[in-house]
């Protein structure tokens, strides 16, 4: 069996790529702040109850705790230049707040 070469790496720009996972953070938290909202009508959707209010305020808190890590993120990558890999004390949780926004929406739903 022969062994598969590859081509020479092309040079690419080091702008673009930075440029796509910026816009994709910002589509991410536009995402996040739509769940938050929905999730807040509807936890307080047919009036005030502890546990909507309960659930609201967490998934707020989860919101603000995203959009901290993406807002971070989103100025490092628009520093210009290489800009360094994310940390996974952030990329854990950006995906820790994610999850828990799902869980309260599954919490909601039921």
């Amino acid at each position: 069996m022969g062994r598969v070469t590859r081509p020479p790496a092309q040079d690419r720009d080091p702008g673009l790529q930075p440029e796509r996972t910026r816009l994709a953070w910002r589509r991410t938290t536009l995402s996040s702040t739509v769940a938050a909202v929905l999730a807040a009508k509807s936890a307080l959707h047919g009036g005030v109850q502890i546990e909507g209010v309960v659930i609201c305020a967490l998934c707020c808190a989860l919101w603000l705790g995203f959009l901290a890590v993406a807002h971070r993120r989103i100025r490092t990558l628009a520093a210009g230049g290489i800009p360094p890999a994310l940390t996974p004390r952030h990329a854990v949780t950006a995906m820790l707040c994610t999850v828990a926004v799902a869980v309260c929406a599954a919490v909601l739903v039921y």
